[in-house]
């Protein structure tokens, strides 16, 4: 293993995604020595992206566009598949309505306009990707239906695009070194300029000189301190999904140090409906993505009381798994119970609900379910059998007025609980069906914290950080990935998350490798 330098061209701080991305764009800019330090060991490299399922959204013209860049896809299944073109304005349309026109338009042109070379760019680097089968598609009629806008994903989820970016940076020369925190930003007392940083490595103090600098050390999903403090009440009570080291240090490093800009939705974070039997404070790198339970539109959710509190079918998954770990964050005790029956539970995706990865309470009636639940936290089991008895009404009484209207998990299906005879208050709007077909299926749930929205002010053509005080870019900061605020609010839509690290990793690097030319005076490729 290499030395820690003293001095490098472009520093990357977090081997996630989006600090790969910036690292590996950097290189092919021309920037001679790039490294990359991560506070974790490299036990736990790749941050957060390596506990996604490696799905990034992004725009194409539809399926002949994705097929030249995925490895799973032979001719006759590519006869069988239905996948409309996702347009610069469907995904544009999408931003806008998931966080309620509230994110900056000149990050959401960028992330849109970005995407689909991104993904490609991300191909010629080696990222392995595949169409989203058992994510993004139904067979319904002998035709496999991509729905949600959202069809690839990377081979292995984000253990394999960890895997991949890890090769890639190392043909480029990129150097990688864990257990090294970053501690404070060296700042040039008359430009104002970050030329370096303070880290600790191997229990010592280092200053490393750079050029430029770019943040990538996620946001501060694991650390309960700063979640109650700016999510709110409750929130240390929730599971951590990925990285535990994910405590916002950087954030606070760079708004201390540098006066960087604070942007987006510091109260509003990712979070999803996650084992309640998963371990608390980190993810489980084997289990890794498996323990998302997102298999509520196929049934009902129920909280401690027996009763239900969202509508599971209010929109297709993509746009409502990241805000329901929120809506369970806010029951009874913080935790809730998902309920299918015979109908359904075969829909369900099996690396989420096999036997291996969750607990299956299973009975033979309502009554049973109810009693069994009640042993695993469930309070009031006569609500939970009225619920439920309440909800087949209103699913019988809507199919009664709509006879013809198709069960179809790929669109919006419009079979509701709603009907001539008012329905339920709460309603569920889409894939309602009768929960009354044994064997019946629960699973426990709780709220499983995945990344925050809030993060710093940049410049949306280079990721450069703003100054709070001047609002100008502060010459050699760079920020990228989760720690990029503006551009998600209370929800996002599913898959750009790691599309923008790459969209503005890839800005990032490129203009990383050009400052720290211009500091040496020397020319760079762009």
């Amino acid at each position: 293993m290499p030395t820690l330098p003293s001095a490098v061209d472009v520093l990357v701080v977090g081997s996630g995604n989006a600090g790969f991305c910036a690292a590996i764009s950097a290189a092919q800019a021309g920037a001679q020595h790039v490294v990359i330090i991560d506070k974790c060991p490299e036990t736990w490299a790749g941050g957060n992206s390596y506990f996604t399922a490696g799905a990034f959204r992004t725009v194409y013209a539809g399926l002949d566009d994705l097929l030249p860049l995925v490895n799973n896809v032979d001719d006759e299944t590519a006869s069988r598949i239905d996948m409309s073109p996702y347009t610069e304005q469907d995904f544009a349309n999408d931003l806008d309505r998931i966080t309620g026109g509230r994110a900056d338009p000149s990050l959401a042109r960028v992330l849109v306009q970005d995407s689909n070379s991104a993904v490609k760019w991300l191909a010629q680097n080696g990222v392995r990707f595949q169409l989203s089968f058992n994510r993004q598609a139904y067979e319904v009629d002998g035709r496999i239906k991509f729905w949600g806008g959202m069809s690839l994903k990377t081979e292995d989820g984000g253990k394999g695009l960890i895997e991949d970016h890890r090769r890639a940076a190392q043909k480029l020369g990129v150097n990688v070194f864990f257990s090294t925190a970053a501690r404070r930003l060296v700042l040039d007392p008359q430009t104002g300029a970050v030329t370096g940083v303070v880290v600790i490595h191997n229990s010592q103090e280092w200053t490393i000189k750079t050029g430029a600098v770019v943040l990538a050390a996620g946001g501060f999903e694991a650390n309960p301190r700063m979640r109650a403090q700016y999510l709110g009440p409750n929130w240390d009570m929730a599971m951590v999904r990925g990285t535990p080291y994910n405590t916002g240090d950087c954030l606070e490093m760079a708004i201390r140090d540098a006066s960087a800009k604070q942007a987006g939705n510091w109260s509003g974070c990712h979070s999803v409906a996650w084992d309640a039997n998963a371990p608390a404070h980190a993810g489980d790198r084997k289990v890794s993505n498996e323990f998302t339970k997102s298999g509520y539109p196929l049934g009902i959710m129920v909280n401690r009381e027996g009763e239900r509190f969202v509508d599971e079918g209010v929109d297709l998954r993509n746009y409502t798994y990241a805000m329901f770990g929120r809506a369970i964050l806010r029951q009874p005790g913080h935790i809730a119970f998902q309920v299918w029956d015979s109908r359904t539970i075969p829909w369900l995706r099996q690396e989420e609900y096999r036997e291996e990865v969750v607990e299956r309470i299973t009975a033979s009636s309502i009554e049973e379910l109810a009693e069994k639940c009640q042993q695993r936290g469930l309070r009031n089991k006569d609500r939970f059998i009225e619920t439920v008895t309440r909800y087949n009404a209103a699913v019988y009484e809507h199919e009664k007025e709509n006879p013809d209207r198709k069960w179809n998990p790929a669109v919006k299906d419009g079979r509701s609980t709603q009907s001539s005879s008012g329905g339920l208050a709460l309603p569920k709007s889409n894939w309602a069906l009768p929960i009354d077909k044994p064997p019946f299926l629960a699973v426990k749930v709780g709220c499983g914290v995945t990344f925050t929205f809030g993060g710093l002010a940049v410049d949306p053509e280079t990721a450069g950080v703003l100054s709070s005080i001047t609002d100008a870019v502060i010459p050699g900061l760079f920020c990228v990935g989760e720690m990029l605020g503006g551009l998600f609010y209370d929800n996002y839509p599913g898959g750009s998350g790691l599309t923008s690290g790459a969209v503005f990793g890839r800005r990032a690097g490129r203009a990383a490798a050009a400052a720290a030319a211009a500091r040496a005076g020397v020319s760079c490729r762009l």
